[in-house]
């Protein structure tokens, strides 16, 4: 049997070459798929592109057979909804530093909009504008799910993850030390090896 692709989705900063680091530690042999965000971070704008629920059609539109979502950030969230929503199109899971789409409040998370805006001025508006998501219902979501975290991330704590442990029927955090919210870059050795173990 064919392995499934594996899709690679950045957070908010849009960039398809976030994973990259890890994804070239990976198997040579494994399909890959790096996708970016229209009008996210530095990407360039598509003026269909409005909300969440658009970046999830961008995603779902790739998904024509079951596929592994290797997600970071607000990726995660998009993962988190095609997981819940199309069950029978993600064989494996891998959440990196998300909400998930779980309430943050109470978790420890810090602000992230305003310093989001000064890093990326030209970023559509409606990522730092529109209303917050309504909670996923996570329990839910049925695949198999890697839980990778930094234990110094502010944007996204350890918190938020352990949360998601407890509330996922079938998931296993992996806490990075030292790493942060950009623990793929910065430990993409340490990430991929773990992906690595997931997926295989």
């Amino acid at each position: 049997m064919t392995r499934p692709r594996t899709l690679f989705l950045p957070g908010a900063g849009g960039s398809p070459q976030f994973w990259k680091p890890v994804a070239e530690a990976l198997p040579a042999t494994w399909a890959k798929e790096h996708l970016g965000w229209p009008g996210l971070g530095a990407q360039p704008h598509d003026p269909a592109i409005r909300s969440l629920d658009d970046l999830k059609q961008l995603v779902t539109a790739k998904m024509h057979e079951p596929v592994d979502l290797v997600a970071q950030s607000m990726g995660g969230v998009i993962a988190a909804r095609i997981a819940l929503e199309h069950p029978e199109l993600v064989r494996r899971l891998v959440l990196c530093v998300t909400s998930g789409g779980v309430d943050m409040a109470g978790l420890g998370a810090s602000e992230w909009r305003a310093d989001y805006r000064r890093s990326f001025p030209t970023a559509a508006a409606w990522i730092t504008d529109g209303s917050p998501t309504p909670p996923l219902p996570v329990e839910k979501i049925t695949a198999p799910t890697l839980l990778i975290w930094g234990d110094k991330d502010p944007v996204s704590p350890v918190a938020v993850g352990r949360h998601l442990a407890e509330r996922l029927p079938n998931a296993r955090l992996e806490i990075v030390p030292g790493g942060d919210h950009d623990v793929a870059s910065t430990h993409a050795d340490l990430v991929a090896r773990l992906i690595a173990r997931h997926l295989s």
